[in-house]
């Protein structure tokens, strides 16, 4: 699906699009065991908030499918069975460790039942045209080395009036505040990744991606690019992090 004479970013390195999967594979099998720990640390816990406010926004009902994309260890499929009540998520991620991890959890909350665990890429979903109601993914598409095809394959996959929400990383639109976080990302993350996962190099990318997702604006386009209607987003501690929402109509 890549052409090896084109380049995309992994974090601020430039590389053949061929590349970049196997690298972010690499990163996240590394750290897959202190994943979700290292998130709160990173987000003093702020993370959970975004995730809540997120299921706030998709308002699930019971016996809704929801297929999570980069859903890693499950953390917004189990907010979403647990909303729902009852209904059905679907975790893909090109990860196989990060799925590992997600499973143990789901079995220690009795959810096995209602989750199933897929490996794949996020560019050429495994799954039919209109099978979900919901499509997320959060903090990953910007890990994908084509993120609108990434879109294009989510509008593929919604039923007619299912919806499409992404939480991610932006940008804040204050210049000293964005100054003031930077700081904190490049001097401070890195070395919590060190010291919790025994790998710096790894959140380096991580914090290096952030800063190369396109802004809250550009987002937005990219969605209603891809087909989708009634697109908004909304700030999320400042623009740290932004919800997107798109309806397939």
């Amino acid at each position: 699906m890549t052409d090896e004479s084109q380049t995309t970013h992994f974090g601020f390195e430039t590389v053949p699009e061929g590349e970049k999967a196997g690298r972010v594979q690499g990163v996240f099998s590394s750290v897959a065991n202190k994943y979700d720990i290292m998130n709160d640390v990173m987000s003093v816990g702020i993370h959970r908030i975004w995730k809540n406010a997120m299921m706030d926004w998709l308002a699930p009902r019971a016996g809704q499918k929801l297929l999570d994309v980069a859903g890693g260890t499950g953390d917004i499929s189990f907010r979403f069975l647990k909303r729902a009540g009852s209904g059905h998520a679907t975790v893909l991620d090109l990860t196989e460790p990060m799925l590992i991890e997600g499973r143990k959890r789901a079995e220690a909350a009795s959810l096995s039942d209602s989750l199933e665990w897929v490996v794949g890429d996020a560019m050429v979903l495994p799954f039919e045209d209109n099978t979900y109601d919901f499509y997320t993914i959060s903090f990953g598409i910007r890990n994908v080395t084509r993120p609108q095809k990434a879109l294009e394959e989510a509008y593929r996959v919604l039923k007619p009036g299912g919806r499409l929400m992404v939480l991610e990383f932006s940008q804040i639109p204050n210049d000293m505040m964005q100054e003031a976080y930077d700081l904190y990302s490049f001097n401070v993350i890195p070395r919590m990744g060190q010291l919790i996962a025994n790998d710096a190099n790894s959140y380096q990318y991580l914090v290096e991606s952030i800063r190369k997702f396109p802004d809250q604006e550009t987002f937005l386009g990219m969605i209603r690019d891809a087909g989708f209607e009634n697109t908004k987003y909304r700030n999320l501690t400042m623009g740290i992090a932004a919800l997107h929402s798109g309806w397939k109509l």
